[in-house]
């Protein structure tokens, strides 16, 4: 059985920025042990499969070690694979998942997301956190996973994590961030338990993001990069219990799997 394959860098405006998601359209699912082995075998941060049925899209994230319930990145990269590869006809794609339903609209170069916001509540920093970080942030907060509110961007950037302590936390993973410099505000993303030490960029992450920063700047609409070494820029756009995250992807390559049976 053959498999049909897109790697892009979703958040990029061009190659090799931003976050390499595979992508692989389906007729109709396989196995999940099939699924956990192909986005093993990827070793990227997400690996994306999706079949399509009578309302759109059914869409299912894979990491490295495990299925997840909600990834930003690989569900732009998704879109972008509808729209720019696949001919989809329409301007808005509808995706269902494990988080609900996802809505993706097209508008220019930039691909839309509507995803639920995800609050977030100040908590003590567990010793594991602080440990794992290496400097002590101004505030911690707890949703699905920890944030750090850091003063400076530059205190961000030069975070060196020890991730064996990171990996001992109870939550996804960690976010990192503070305001920008030339963006409203900057972040990392640590998920070690995930099989991601460090992501270059967190559609999911923006989700606690934008209504955090949007609280404590006063604005509605924010302009956000993630400061991982490959960098990503997202548009963010808190709408009631809903963010609205805009993304552009490019295509790095097109391939197929051979599954062997």
């Amino acid at each position: 059985m053959k498999i049909k394959q897109y790697q892009v860098d979703a958040f990029a405006g061009r190659l090799f920025e931003g976050n390499p998601a595979a992508v692989c359209p389906l007729d109709s699912w396989l196995a999940d042990e099939l699924l956990q082995a192909i986005a093993a075998e990827n070793n990227l941060a997400e690996t994306a499969f999706f079949v399509a049925t009578d309302h759109g899209f059914d869409l299912r994230w894979f990491t490295p070690v495990q299925e997840v319930d909600l990834c930003g990145h690989a569900t732009l990269a998704s879109a972008h694979v509808l729209f720019t590869l696949l001919g989809y006809p329409g301007s808005r794609i509808v995706f269902s998942t494990r988080s609900g339903e996802l809505r993706v609209e097209r508008d220019g170069e930039w691909l839309v997301m509507d995803f639920p916001a995800v609050s977030a509540t100040p908590c003590n920093p567990p010793a594991a956190l602080l440990d794992g970080l290496g400097k002590r942030p101004q505030a911690v907060l707890a949703g699905e996973d920890y944030m750090a509110v850091f003063d400076s961007e530059a205190v961000v950037r030069s975070l060196v994590p020890d991730f064996a302590k990171l990996n001992e936390l109870d939550r996804r993973g960690v976010i990192v961030t503070a305001p920008g410099r030339e963006v409203d505000f900057v972040s990392r993303f640590f998920a070690p338990k995930f099989g991601i030490p460090e992501d270059p960029v967190t559609g999911s992450a923006h989700c606690a993001l934008t209504p955090f920063w949007s609280s404590r700047l006063g604005k509605q609409s924010l302009a956000a990069r993630q400061v991982s070494r490959r960098g990503g820029d997202l548009q963010c756009r808190i709408q009631g219990e809903r963010v609205l995250l805009a993304g552009r992807a490019v295509t790095f390559m097109e391939a197929e799997i051979q599954t062997g049976d």
